[in-house]
Parts: structure tokens; C-alpha cells; sequence
């Protein structure tokens, strides 16, 4: 049995990358979570506690701002995490891997003041970001809520990304965005079209202006918009939501018809993937699905 989970999609400007503003940020949550106190998991942005000025090098700031995922920064986030008692989702920030590349990693920070997951965007958006990538899909388990899985901005863009996730059993996707172009219209499209042909809600939480054009969106696991914001330079998007209605989506069917889940018969060959050069084995379609 799973609980209600109350979500807050934090859609605001993003911070400078130093240790004033890690202060400042941390206010920051401390008052959206006097305003909304029944908020359980706090969301935020893109690159939220990385942001720059119009006359900084963004590269250089890249460099500036990364730290191993185990460094300063990351004990005053979990440690802010457990003084709330809430599910912390900073935004991503800058990585440096114990490889010397410099990713771009959305960390997960529980109630208990720890470090749950660490997810490092599998695509960057070529040419115009540098960062190195990731090569790992991350699930976290929220107990008594569901499965939550991670992904960043141009993420949704590749499908293999959200179905993975999914397959893993992920009940709610967080995509953490920083869109300040016209194609947020299609990511809107997406949000909505990852959530139905994966039967799993999907939160893709936007920055506000000037680093994003904010339309943050919550979409259930058969496509409805639940929440959706405007153009707003700071706003949490709230709503309550029971994750296990994306297991029951996928046990009786989008609109109480369509199983995406069962399309193999018994004994069906594995479909071979020419762009992968593999197969879809039907042996393996179901294996990951809600363990």
C-alpha cells in the first residue's frame, strides 16, 4: 500500500555557484516548506545552484562550480534534507567525476539526511553543452510512496531514456529542466507522450526567467495534465498524487484498455533492434517492471 505523496515542483531563477548562495538557497527551501508544509518532495530545476551571469564564461563557471559528488556542497543539501524531514531534489549541479570530466548530476537527499541516488544526464544538448555523459538510468524508492527515476532536460528527447526508467519500475519521472527556447512547446508534448506510452507520472519542472520560460508540467501515467504552470518567475507547483495509480494503469490499461506492458504472446520470438544490434526479448520485457 502507498500513501498520498504531496510534490512541489520548485520553478524559479537559477542561483550562483557559490557558498552565499547556497545560504540563500537554503532559506530558500526553508520557506517554501513553511508556506507549503505538507510538501513531502521538493523539486527544483536544471543546473538550479549553478547558474551565471550574462558576462561569465559559462565554461568557466562549469569549472568553478564542480565539486566531487561527496564534497561540501553535498553534506550542507543532505544535511538541510534531514532538518526539514523532506525529499530534496536540488536541481542538478556540476560533477567533477573521479575521472577529472565534469558532469551534469541531479542529486536525491531523503527525509533522514542522506544521499539516496545520484543520476549524471545520459544526453547533453550537443554542441551546446560540454559536459561529459552519463551512462547509468537511476531509480530511488520513496518507501511508503513508490518509485521515483531521474532524468535532465534533453533526456526526454531520447525515448529509450524514460522507457528504461519505467521498466525499472519507476512510478513518477522528475525531469529536471532548463529550457529558455521555443521547443519547451514540444517538451510539453513529450512530457505528456513519456507519461502515456510509459504509463508513468511524469514531472518536468522548468526554470523560471531569464534561464528558462518556466511551464512546468505534471502529467498522470494516462497523459492528463494534472498541474501546469505559466511563465512565472517563482512559483511551486503542488499537487497530491498516489503513485500506485501508475501500477494500476499498467495492471487494467490506459483508459481501461491499453496494456503496453503485455504485447508479447507466450513463446514469441525476440524482436531484433537493428539500431542497437540487439533484440527486444519478450523473456525480458516485464523483468524490471515494478520490482
Amino acid at each position: 500500500m502507498s500513501q498520498p505523496l504531496s510534490i512541489g515542483l520548485v520553478q524559479a531563477a537559477a542561483r550562483h555557484h557559490s557558498a552565499r548562495d547556497l545560504d540563500s538557497f537554503a532559506a530558500e527551501v526553508r520557506r517554501y516548506t513553511k508556506t507549503y508544509p505538507g510538501v513531502r518532495l521538493l523539486a527544483h530545476p536544471e543546473l538550479h545552484l549553478c547558474g551565471h551571469t550574462p558576462d561569465e564564461d559559462p565554461e568557466e563557471v562549469m569549472a568553478a562550480a564542480a565539486e566531487p559528488l561527496d564534497g561540501p556542497r553535498d553534506k550542507t543539501l543532505a544535511a538541510l534534507a534531514g532538518d526539514l524531514g523532506i525529499w530534496l531534489v536540488p536541481g542538478s549541479v556540476y560533477e567533477r567525476g573521479e575521472d577529472g570530466r565534469i558532469y551534469n548530476t541531479a542529486a536525491v537527499y531523503s527525509p533522514q539526511g542522506r544521499r539516496v541516488a545520484a543520476y549524471r544526464k545520459i544526453f547533453p544538448w550537443r554542441p551546446h553543452e560540454t559536459t561529459a555523459s552519463g551512462t547509468q538510468f537511476v531509480v530511488f524508492d520513496m518507501d511508503g510512496y513508490g518509485r521515483v527515476g531521474l532524468s535532465i532536460c534533453y533526456d526526454a528527447w531520447f525515448p529509450e531514456v524514460t522507457r528504461h526508467l519505467a521498466w525499472q519500475g519507476a512510478d513518477l519521472v522528475l525531469n529536471l529542466v532548463r529550457t529558455p527556447t521555443v521547443d519547451r512547446a514540444q517538451e510539453l508534448v513529450l512530457a505528456r507522450a513519456n507519461a502515456i506510452v510509459n504509463q508513468t507520472f511524469m514531472a518536468s519542472v522548468n526554470a523560471a526567467p531569464p534561464d528558462g520560460i518556466g511551464r512546468s508540467v505534471l502529467v498522470d501515467p494516462e497523459g492528463r495534465v494534472r498541474a501546469e504552470a505559466g511563465p512565472e518567475p517563482e512559483l511551486v507547483l503542488t499537487d497530491v498524487v498516489d503513485l500506485a495509480e501508475a501500477r494500476r494503469v499498467r495492471a487494467y490499461g490506459t483508459a481501461g484498455l491499453t496494456r503496453v506492458w503485455d504485447p508479447f504472446a507466450q513463446g514469441q520470438p525476440p524482436l531484433e533492434l537493428p539500431l542497437y544490434e540487439g533484440w527486444l526479448d519478450p523473456a525480458r520485457w516485464r523483468e524490471g517492471l515494478g520490482g
